[in-house]
């Protein structure tokens, strides 16, 4: 094996890593909401959203866990890794808050999986091209969702336009994640393996629906000393995962 290999090989499962994290840290925040949802209607569609990236993890996992070929396996890296270890986006992980949160949080998120997956179908990685392929069906899905939901309350009442406008103002700081690249997914790109940056392609977007929903875009959010894809994160990951990883910390290798 060479090194250069063995470079694109750590590299890529550092990648995948970071959007299995992502997917799964998500997941997690989703399910919060079953049997606290406003309706029941939106009780099931976020628990499908969730479901959905939560098998998108697993794929991503499963990868990830094949490349760095360690004894562990996707279980392993999704519960018995510390926040330190954990690649995922920042806006991920913030609490759900109320109903404006989790749906200004969805759509910046949404935005930008769909134009990272829609990347990855043509990445010459054929097992990470088929991934995203089956995954994109699901995040157009998604997009959808979330786009209409802003557009709801954005052009709903005086209360839902306020409270979806102090929720972006309250995320925004975190999506530089969203619309910068690091040197590691540089390197991917250039490969033709990884996604490489769609900062435009996403401020395009998010500028659309934001003008459609008559809600002000934020200046450019810039990095700052967090930087969820490379372990440091905000105190809330934590405790999420103290709660998401329980049984699996309190009975390690256990088997049903």
């Amino acid at each position: 094996m060479t090194n250069a290999f063995s470079d694109t090989r750590n590299a890529l499962a550092e990648y995948l890593l970071r959007l299995a994290d992502t997917d799964m840290v998500l997941a997690q925040r989703l399910c919060e909401w079953c049997g606290n949802a406003p309706a029941l209607e939106e009780e099931v569609a976020m628990m499908n959203v969730g479901l959905d990236l939560l098998g998108q993890a697993r794929n991503w996992y499963d990868y990830a866990a094949e490349l760095l070929d360690d004894g562990r396996d996707a279980d392993h890296l999704a519960f018995r890794r510390n926040e330190r270890e954990y690649r995922n986006l920042l806006i991920a992980e913030q609490p759900r808050g109320d109903y404006a949160v989790t749906t200004a949080k969805q759509f910046l998120f949404d935005i930008w999986h769909h134009q990272v997956l829609s990347r990855l179908t043509e990445s010459s990685d054929e097992r990470i091209a088929a991934v995203a392929a089956k995954a994109l069906k699901e995040a157009t899905y998604h997009r959808r969702r979330s786009t209409e939901w802003m557009l709801r309350l954005g052009q709903g009442t005086e209360e839902s336009h306020r409270r979806l406008t102090d929720a972006v103002q309250n995320l925004w700081r975190f999506t530089y994640e969203l619309t910068d690249t690091d040197a590691l997914e540089d390197q991917l790109a250039e490969a033709g393996i990884g996604a490489g940056n769609v900062g435009d392609a996403w401020r395009t977007e998010v500028a659309r629906v934001f003008s459609e929903a008559g809600l002000e875009q934020p200046e450019p959010a810039r990095h700052f000393y967090m930087d969820g894809k490379n372990g440091k994160h905000t105190e809330h990951l934590g405790f999420l995962l103290a709660e998401m990883q329980y049984l699996q910390r309190a009975y390690p290798d256990a088997t049903w």
